[in-house]
This record gives structure tokens, C-alpha cells and sequence, in this order.
């Protein structure tokens, strides 16, 4: 199995030239944290990414260094030369990809650097929760595991659990 088969192909994209207040606003509606900013990638048409914007960089480059986020555009908040891998590359070396870059996300691109897909952490856990059927789910707000605790708490005779 290689990268394509597990990403997301239809990627939420924005421009250098965006105002981060559409960004915010497309990244909401969306609900996603991460928009894969792009640029034109030449006579063969498509996009080529140049960097990636997330919810962790609006709030480290304008929240938290006080800036007006109606002044700002994308380019000066994105991080800059995403890590990208190659579409046919393997489930293990995105893996390993993630690991040594630190990252949660990768656009994928294909033999021209073209955007073909990205390829998030919990897509790779949704594919081996398929595989691995007691209990390796994706990170996600579940409340399913924290209602049986609590059921079980509850149960007159419970031992090791505290009541929450």
C-alpha cells in the first residue's frame, strides 16, 4: 500500500496573496487545521505546494505576538517549505517522514512536485485501526471509552476507579 491510497485528494488549498481572515474562515468551514498554500506549478497546470498553514501558526505568528489578524495574508504566517513526499512512497516512509520532520501532515505530490493529495497522522491510524480490530482507534473526541468508565464506576462493588 503507498501513500495515495491512504490520503485525502480532495486538499483544501490557499494562496500566498490570502488574506488570513478567508483562511481562518475557509479553515472553519472546512474543518480542518491545515491549509496546504499553493502556487501555480507551471505550463502543465495544477499547483505545487510552498507551504502549509495551520491553526498552531495563526496562533504563534498573530495571536500570540499581538497582531491584527485583518493585516496579515498568508505568506507571512505559513511555515515555509512543507515536507513533502513523493505519492507512491510508502505507508512506512511517510512514517518515517513525519517522525524526523515533527509533523502531522504531509502533501503528497506527484513525479512533477504537482499537489496530489495530503496525507495526515490519522489517516495512517484509520487504515491500521482496520487492521488491528481491539482497539487502535485515531485520536478523535470520543466520549464512548470515557461513558463506560464511568458506567462502570458507577457499578456498586467497583474497585480502582474513582468516580468522576
Amino acid at each position: 500500500m503507498n501513500a495515495y491510497e491512504l490520503c485525502q485528494r480532495r486538499v483544501i488549498t490557499a494562496r500566498r496573496t490570502d488574506e488570513l481572515s478567508t483562511a481562518v474562515w475557509v479553515m472553519r468551514e472546512r474543518n480542518v487545521g491545515c491549509l496546504v498554500v499553493v502556487d501555480p506549478a507551471g505550463i502543465d497546470g495544477g499547483w505545487r505546494p510552498v507551504g502549509l498553514l495551520t491553526d498552531r501558526d495563526i496562533v504563534t505568528n498573530v495571536f500570540a505576538r499581538d497582531r491584527d489578524p485583518y493585516t496579515v495574508v498568508v505568506d507571512e504566517v505559513m511555515t515555509r517549505h512543507p515536507v513533502t513526499l513523493i505519492s507512491t512512497a510508502s505507508i512506512e516512509e511517510a512514517l518515517r517522514r513525519m517522525r524526523a520532520a515533527d509533523v502531522r501532515r504531509l502533501p503528497l505530490v506527484d513525479e512533477r512536485g504537482r499537489l496530489a493529495g495530503i496525507l495526515a497522522l490519522d489517516d495512517i491510524f484509520d487504515h491500521l485501526a482496520q487492521r488491528v480490530p481491539f482497539g487502535a482507534t485515531p485520536i478523535r473526541p470520543d466520549l464512548r471509552v470515557d461513558q463506560k468508565l464511568r458506567a462502570a464506576a458507577a457499578q456498586p462493588g467497583s474497585m480502582g476507579i474513582d468516580r468522576i
